[in-house]
């Protein structure tokens, strides 16, 4: 059983979810389908992946209830009408009549967050989406959004990884009760190179990526790895009856960071100011 986290609103979401950025067509529906019978109940996707159909087909004959969707609207679409009419072609694509949560995806220095938000707290009242949440909000952005929120912000989804250790943004979301969903929590394969990593994965007799997908919920976010074998969503799902030790998480911490998308986050604080 996958444990689940409480958000601002009083809703639940599962403690690991299936990322499916890249996943298409019948790959993607027998991704999702071989997810769910491994017990994965949180799936993850866009308007931007173009995968929302396929994700629909695969959950088709599972009861909606148990499982718990993430879509995101473009952040080209976050006028108060085009959100609307997003989420509603995002309904009809997944064939269900709510989304367990709604994120704007980017940004958009172009468009008021307060356009925005109105919106969101239209599908909200409308019971089209049970929870909502904001995704690549830096800590200023955030902090912004918090300040002028309609409904409450439960989520931030960024990416984060040992080697892009938001931890300024981790603490302040922990402070709001915020939950900060991790994407690209594998760092796109890198995981396997790092010696660090590797060695801590031998002590443990696991793999670099359920060392990193552990240190991530140590941390208190939500990994959303995307994987598509039984081998791997099986790896990934292996992370609750076992911990590592504070000692090992420290090492994971201290492992120097770098990442570009830091700079995409200074240039849009600084359109949007």
């Amino acid at each position: 059983m996958i444990p689940k986290y409480k958000l601002r609103d009083g809703n639940e979401i599962p403690a690991i979810g299936l990322g499916s950025w890249q996943l298409k067509g019948d790959h993607c529906i027998n991704a999702v389908k071989l997810a769910l019978e491994i017990g994965y109940r949180h799936i993850d996707t866009a308007e931007i992946y173009e995968n929302e159909k396929e994700i629909g087909i695969a959950i088709n004959n599972f009861p909606r209830d148990e499982i718990f969707i993430t879509s995101k609207v473009s952040g080209n679409h976050l006028k108060f009408n085009n959100v609307i009419k997003s989420c509603e072609l995002s309904l009809r694509n997944l064939n269900t009549n709510y989304l367990d949560l709604y994120l704007i995806h980017w940004p958009n220095p172009f468009v008021s967050l307060r356009e925005t938000f109105k919106a969101m707290k239209k599908l909200h009242d409308d019971g089209k989406i049970i929870s909502f949440g904001v995704s690549n909000f830096d800590l200023n952005l955030l902090k912004k959004a918090l300040e002028i929120e309609e409904i409450p912000i439960c989520v931030n989804q960024v990416e984060f990884h040992p080697f892009f250790y938001q931890k300024d943004l981790l603490e302040f979301c922990k402070k709001h009760n915020i939950i900060l969903v991790a994407y690209s929590p594998l760092a796109r394969g890198k995981i396997n190179e790092n010696k660090i990593i590797k060695e801590i994965a031998r002590k443990y007799e696991k793999t670099p990526a359920q060392i990193s997908l552990r240190w991530i919920i140590q941390k208190g976010a939500i990994p959303i790895p995307k994987a598509s074998t039984k081998e791997h969503l099986k790896e990934n799902i292996n992370v609750f009856n076992w911990s590592i030790s504070k000692e090992d998480e420290m090492k994971i911490d201290n492992i120097k960071k770098f990442n570009l998308i830091s700079f995409a986050f200074k240039i849009l604080n600084f359109l949007v100011k």
